[in-house]
């Protein structure tokens, strides 16, 4: 018999451990929220539904009008200042068709807003956008903590502030260029840069004719982007029409992820059935995992308002997100019969309100579901869910790599959680540090009960 060289047997035997280890690695769960939009955190799972849910409409009206504050556009920024606790807007106001100025009003809860709003001096020539980043008293640059994106003469331009309400340009012309008029800026906290959402109208192979498509680029300095490339474009067969995008906006991070909204633009439909084709438009929601493929839902996030006359029934455009609280705060652009119907009167900004991060549930009705993640490490102290279970009850047990039970850690070794809770501890007989430098999975059993996201604590 041949012997085998000895580099043979030492490169098959580190082949080996390397399927072993890409076989066995685990995804490591870090402190913070980890939210199910999405199957990235399930491996299997049996006797649940997807579900987006809705932020419900509070509000009898808009928050900002057409006729009193002048708004003419869907775009939107609100930040709450840090020190004041104030609630702070930058929307549009029309100069002409084609030129607009930058508004500014104060909230002390987000929903009322002191009035007049102020109008403040241009930058330079604007013609759409409103997209405003605080990047916190914190800030090195005291001169450049907020910036101010918007679109004019073939692309993206930015400026810089330190109170938001005095600009300066930071380089003369465009910074990013583009033929579409919207575009969004952002500050992406997990790799520490710079986003922007810049749209285009172009054709492409997955559609016919050409459509508004949303492109993203990233910069660490403002000044110096990476080409811009698609993330978001129509496929015929699958979206239903001439579907195009009104661009993104509205980019929140949660622990990992990267949330955004994205305005559905469908010019060849009627906001009611019978009526003039003046187009119609709703929310969708998108994200993304590692800041540059992005994932969208076709099913409707924040559609418009179904009854007739409504104020926002032609479109439901969320532009905005902010976090308050337990609470998000979701300020959108309102059209009361289409697309481009008197842009001066009819465009105003609107409020909804969800509990925080629950976008998107995995529910369980009288059969009990289940839900088992990939092999994990847990880099906490211990978990809570995010999970309504005031009717049913839900219960969490972790598994080892063989798929039984650890001991200590199955499901009758806590007690069931029967609530309706945004953080319901889960308490094991053994402290969860017991499993921290180990390969497990995490199992929930839900009934009559809906799932939204699991927090891992630090």
């Amino acid at each position: 018999m041949r012997a085998i060289p000895l580099l043979t047997l030492l490169a098959l035997s580190f082949a080996l451990r390397g399927v072993e280890a890409q076989r066995t690695a685990a995804l490591v769960l870090r402190p913070g929220p980890h939210l199910f939009l999405d199957d990235a955190l399930i491996e299997s799972s049996s006797n649940l539904t997807r579900r987006v849910n809705s932020p419900r409409r509070a509000l009898p009206g808009p928050v900002v009008t057409g006729p009193e504050d002048k708004n003419f556009q869907p775009y939107i920024t609100v930040v709450r200042d840090p020190d004041t606790k104030r609630f702070r807007m930058w929307y549009g106001v029309p100069e002409s068709a084609q030129q607009s100025h930058l508004a500014y009003i104060e909230s002390e809860d987000g929903v009322r807003w002191i009035r007049p709003h102020r109008v403040l001096p241009d930058p330079d020539p604007i013609q759409f956008g409103a997209a405003v980043v605080d990047d916190g008293p914190a800030f090195p640059d005291r001169a450049k903590r907020f910036k101010f994106a918007w679109w004019h003469g073939g692309g993206m331009r930015i400026a810089a502030s330190p109170d938001g309400l005095a600009w300066k340009s930071i380089s003369p012309g465009v910074l990013i260029p583009h033929d579409h008029d919207i575009n969004s800026l952002h500050r992406d906290p997990i790799r520490k840069r710079y986003v922007a959402f810049v749209s285009t109208y172009t054709t492409g192979p997955t559609w016919q004719g050409r459509r508004r498509c949303t492109m993203q680029t990233t910069s660490t300095d403002l000044l110096n982007w990476q080409k811009p490339w698609f993330i978001h474009t129509p496929e015929d067969g699958k979206d239903e029409g001439e579907t195009q995008f009104y661009c993104m906006s509205g980019m929140l991070a949660r622990g990992d992820l990267l949330i955004g909204t994205l305005k559905v633009l469908r010019d060849d439909l009627p906001a009611d059935p019978g009526g003039p084709v003046q187009g119609i438009g709703y929310t969708v929601l998108a994200w993304s995992r590692d800041g540059k493929i992005w994932t969208r839902d076709r099913v409707p996030f924040l559609d418009r308002h179904p009854e007739k006359g409504a104020w926002d029934h032609a479109m439901s455009w969320i532009d905005c997100q902010l976090p308050v609280g337990d609470e998000v705060f979701l300020y959108y652009g309102g059209y009361a019969r289409g697309h481009k119907v008197d842009r001066f009167t009819e465009r105003q900004v609107g409020l909804v309100r969800m509990p925080r991060d629950r976008y998107v549930s995995r529910d369980a009705g009288e059969a009990p579901g289940t839900l088992r993640t990939p092999l994990v490490q847990i880099e906490g102290a211990g978990i809570t869910l995010n999970v309504d279970a005031a009717g049913g009850e839900a219960a969490a047990q972790v598994l080892g790599e063989d798929g039984k039970p650890v001991r200590g850690f199955a499901y009758a070794d806590m007690e069931p959680i029967r609530t309706d809770s945004l953080a319901a501890p889960v308490r094991w007989k053994r402290p969860l540090t017991a499993v921290k430098d180990r390969p497990v999975r995490l199992e929930v059993r839900l009934r009559n009960a809906k799932l939204y996201a699991l927090d891992v604590g630090s």
